[in-house]
Parts: C-alpha cells; sequence; structure tokens
C-alpha cells in the first residue's frame, strides 16, 4: 500500500469551483441562468461570455494572481465576473457598494487592485475613491458596467465598458487553471459590525469544498430559481454563486429590492431559493401568504423566534445556518429533525433559531473556553466562544499575519462568537464577545434581550447593547424601531420596558429604550452595534437603578 500513497497525474487535479460553469454549459445548455428584467441569458451564453470577458480581462495585461475588484450591485455582471475575473487567473474582490469612497480608496490600495469594473450608479464613489489614493500608488484601470444606465455616460478615466469588453473577446479563450488547489480565488474584506475590515483570503479548494458542502446541506435540488436578494459582494453570496452553476439554477437579478421587488419576483418567477439575513425575514414578514413554497437561508445574526414564526406562516421554509466571511459561507445549520414537526409553533421556532451542527464538509466545530481551550460543558447554558476546523476556512488575512496568528491557533479558529453547546449537539450563538454586556458582573446576552423585543407585536427592529451606568458599569440599552400601526397609538419607550420586565430577570430588563425611524445597517442587513454604541456612550450615563 505505501506505495500507493503518492497522487498521481490523473487523481490530483485542483478542485475549482469554476468548473461548475464548464459543465453547466454543457448539462443545462439551453436552460436560463440568469434573469435580469427583460433579460435571459441561458447556461450556454453565460459560459461563452464568461471566456470572452476572460480573454479581454487578459489582454489588458491581467496576470495570474493579480487582483480585479467589482464594485456593482446584483446584476448579471457581478456574477459573470466571478467566473471570468477568475477564469482570467485573476483574484477576486466584490467591494461593498455601501462603503464611503475614504474606505473604497483604502480597500484598492490594500489589495493592490489593478482593475475595478464599476457600476454606471457609482461612477461619482470610484472617481473620488480613486484620486484618494496617494501619487506614488498605481491606479487600477476602470471598466465601466453600463448595463441598464442612460445611453450617454461619461467615459473619463474608464479603458472601456463592460458589455465591449464581452463583445470582443474570444470565446475559445483557454482559461486559466489553478496550479494547486491552494491558489488564492477570492479576496473579501470583513464587513458588518465591526468598523475596521481585513482582507480575507480564500483559495479554489476551500471555496469548492463550501460552494458544493452549502448546497448538500440546504438540499438544494437540480434547477432551483434562486432570487439574489443576499448581496454577491458579501462573502460571494455565501458562495452560492459558484453554488448555483454547479446545479443549473435560474439566477433572478435584483438591482435593488425591497418588500414589494421581492415578492413580485416570488410570484413571477417562481422562485424556490433565496438567502438572506434576518433583517430580509422581517421584511418579508408583513407580506401575503404565499401560493407555493420558498425555501429561504438566512444566517448573518441569530433571528428571532418571532421572526419565524411570522415568515414561516406566509409559506417560507426557514433554514438556519451561520458561517463568517473567513468560512467563506455556511458551516453550521440547523438540521432539521422529522420529529420535532410534531412539536408546537412556538418549540419549533425556538429549535430553528438555534444555529446548530458542523456541515458534512466541516471537520470539527466547538464551544470552549477562551483562555484555556476547554470544551465547556453541554448544558445549553454555559457559555465559551465557538471554534471551528475545516478545509474551507480562509488562508489568511492579506498581509496581516499578526491577526492571522490571533485567531488561527492551536489548530483552530477562533471566531469573537459566544455560544453554548446544548445536550443534543447543538450550538447555539449568545452574541458576539464584543457585544456581550457586563451588568453588575453578570454577563448578559443581547441575543436574549432582542428575542423578548421581537415578540412585541410593534418592534420592527431591535439591538440591544451596553449604556455606560455608574453602579452597574453598564446596563442594557435597547434601539428600536416600530411598525405601521394604522394610525394606532404606538408604544411608548416605558411601555416597551414594562414589557420586557414581565418576560426577562431584572438585570436583564433594558433600563433606557430609544425609538428611531430605521437602525443604521449594513448592506446586508446587519446592524451596525458599534454605531449605536457610540450613541448609547454619548448619552452618558444612565440614571442610577439598583432593580
Amino acid at each position: 500500500m505505501e506505495s500507493l500513497r503518492n497522487p498521481n497525474g490523473a487523481n490530483s487535479s485542483p478542485l475549482t469551483p469554476l468548473g461548475f460553469l464548464e459543465r453547466a454549459a454543457t448539462v443545462y445548455a439551453d436552460s436560463p441562468a440568469l434573469v435580469y428584467n427583460d433579460l435571459t441569458y441561458t447556461w450556454s451564453d453565460t459560459f461563452r461570455r464568461c471566456l470572452q470577458l476572460a480573454s479581454s480581462i487578459s489582454r489588458l495585461g491581467i496576470v495570474k494572481g493579480d487582483v480585479v475588484s467589482v464594485l456593482a450591485p446584483n446584476i448579471p455582471a457581478t456574477y459573470e465576473l466571478h467566473f471570468a475575473a477568475t477564469m482570467a487567473g485573476a483574484v477576486i474582490n466584490t467591494i461593498n457598494t455601501r462603503l464611503d469612497a475614504r474606505t473604497v480608496s483604502i480597500l484598492l490600495r490594500h489589495s493592490e487592485s489593478k482593475l475595478v469594473f464599476v457600476d454606471y450608479q457609482l461612477i461619482r464613489a470610484i472617481q473620488e475613491a480613486i484620486s484618494l489614493l496617494p501619487g506614488v500608488c498605481a491606479h487600477p484601470q476602470l471598466v465601466l458596467i453600463t448595463d441598464d444606465g442612460p445611453p450617454s455616460l461619461p467615459m473619463d478615466h474608464f479603458v472601456d465598458t463592460y458589455e465591449r469588453m464581452v463583445e470582443s473577446g474570444d470565446n475559445c479563450f483557454d482559461w486559466v487553471r489553478p496550479e494547486s488547489d491552494w491558489d488564492p480565488l477570492t479576496l473579501n474584506y470583513t464587513s458588518g459590525t465591526t468598523s475596521s475590515p481585513k482582507g480575507v483570503v480564500h483559495s479554489h479548494r476551500g471555496t469548492f469544498i463550501v460552494a458544493v458542502d452549502s448546497l448538500l446541506e440546504w438540499g438544494v435540488p437540480k434547477q432551483p430559481v434562486c432570487l439574489w436578494t443576499l448581496p454577491m459582494f458579501h462573502a460571494n453570496g455565501w458562495s452560492y454563486v459558484w453554488g448555483m452553476a454547479a446545479v443549473g439554477a435560474t439566477n433572478v437579478c435584483l438591482r435593488k429590492f425591497d418588500a414589494s421587488a421581492m415578492y413580485s419576483a416570488i410570484r413571477n418567477h417562481k422562485v424556490t431559493h433565496m438567502c438572506g439575513a434576518p433583517v430580509v425575514l422581517n421584511m418579508l414578514s408583513t407580506g401575503k401568504k404565499l401560493d407555493h413554497t420558498v425555501n429561504i437561508m438566512t444566517a448573518g445574526a441569530p433571528p428571532p423566534a418571532a421572526v419565524l414564526l411570522r415568515t414561516e406562516s406566509l409559506g417560507f421554509e426557514v433554514t438556519h445556518g451561520y458561517g463568517l466571511t473567513e468560512t467563506g459561507g455556511l458551516v453550521i445549520a440547523c438540521s432539521w429533525k422529522r420529529e420535532w414537526n410534531l412539536l408546537p409553533a412556538t418549540d419549533r421556532a425556538r429549535l430553528k433559531a438555534r444555529q446548530g451542527v458542523r456541515t458534512i464538509g466541516m471537520t470539527a466545530v466547538d464551544v470552549v473556553d477562551p483562555d484555556s481551550g476547554v470544551s465547556v460543558s453541554r448544558d445549553g447554558l454555559t457559555q465559551g466562544e465557538i471554534v471551528l476546523r475545516g478545509g474551507c476556512l480562509m488562508l489568511g488575512y492579506l498581509k496581516d499575519p499578526e491577526s492571522t496568528s490571533k485567531c488561527i491557533r492551536n489548530r483552530w479558529f477562533y471566531t469573537g462568537d459566544v455560544g453554548v453547546m446544548h445536550p443534543d449537539g447543538y450550538l447555539e450563538i449568545k452574541d458576539r464577545s464584543k457585544d456581550v454586556i457586563i451588568s453588575g458582573g453578570e454577563n448578559l446576552s443581547s441575543v436574549e434581550v432582542e428575542s423578548v423585543l421581537y415578540s412585541h407585536p410593534a418592534v420592527n427592529e431591535a439591538a440591544v447593547v451596553g449604556r455606560p451606568d455608574e453602579f452597574w458599569g453598564e446596563t442594557p440599552c435597547a434601539f428600536v424601531s416600530l411598525k405601521d400601526n394604522g394610525g394606532k397609538p404606538l408604544p411608548t419607550a416605558e411601555e416597551i420596558m414594562g414589557f420586557c420586565k414581565g418576560k426577562l430577570p431584572g438585570y436583564m430588563v433594558p433600563k433606557s429604550v430609544v425609538l428611531k425611524e430605521e437602525l443604521p445597517k449594513t448592506s446586508t442587513g446587519k446592524i451596525q452595534k458599534y454605531v449605536l454604541r457610540e450613541i448609547a456612550k454619548s448619552m452618558g450615563f444612565a440614571v442610577k437603578s439598583r432593580i
């Protein structure tokens, strides 16, 4: 057996998700791949367009390992570039479209991006970002995505348009395959509730694993209809950008979306699958009952049980997952047990709100004491830090070995998330480590308080942070937006606090409630708690209390 342990030329081809597109062009050639307004591309169209675009990208001097950035919403060009840019050998970097010009400039400089594809609505943003680059820094080439914009657009500083590059490309281009599984494929900058992004690098191998793994865990069948409400720039759409090619999906693209646009697309295209943060569930929960089942994967923050109940009552089948930019997609999921269907609705929602168990592609998941690394008791009460191990974890943070070594140690990736392990082996997040409120020496989970707030029929959005308190150190401060109550009186801050008193221990009841029209969020729907913490801090000490 010893002589057969080494790989050979036939069995050691590097894994890459780019091959999904080539296969889709054969198996699903005439089936729709991309649907956008009145436009439809088949999978054979999409493969041809990506080959042509990849050849044009190469002609601009892009070579293996160069970074190609994309600043665009969920339109066909963004989807195609996930294949075309990387088929030219580049590392794709999708940029959050809601970032300000200063931050975009910082990311372009840090990534040393050589080429940027820019949507026509973001021309001013990219021009300002480029103007902020230091004179000694090489400026990237710019390509304009005209899409559905006006017929005449300014071409200053742009070397070409997206469609001209597609049209002039070679459809027989020999696309650049990775030499190794470990070749970098993507560069994504962390976003969400933190204010200092880091460049997360993923390999072809890791992306292949998480893309296939996520399809399997969700039970995605062949040829689903996927509505893109999850930004493709967010961890490459949790790697479903590539995964949907593997199953020959119809990808329905939306430049902008709200509840009305989502329901319209669901009806018109018979959508079967979609992804989104819990804020998307909240948007959908105000609609009318569906005439067919829509599977929706949610992640990014623990969904309140009340929101899950409302959404599923309308015909959505919710699956709850967990992942980070550093994992490239979902690596923990609340794998549903058949016997749970017999439980009351409130119990089902409580179980589904848990993050769950490791997916098949992950090696190990645990909750440990962050100092000793010892596993916590599986009692559903003892809190610790969630740690992960598996082949889809990032290669590391770009140009930041110190941060990489801080979170990857003892052969584990330390997530910074606080959780508990239940006796049945299912994991539940309690908070981000930085979001835990310490009041009078007690660790207080903001997520638990938020779940109670969401159960109030008038509450639309809720977030809880710590506010300085002279006696307790800090106390929970709730930021709440309310629903339109059809002209009926809305609850006051005092009434909301009273509602919580009957459902929470005294120390967990918000000592202050701030009513706002809308809470600050990232483009992926995560509430920006660091912004709210600053507001709470600026409010000064809370009124002294000894509840």
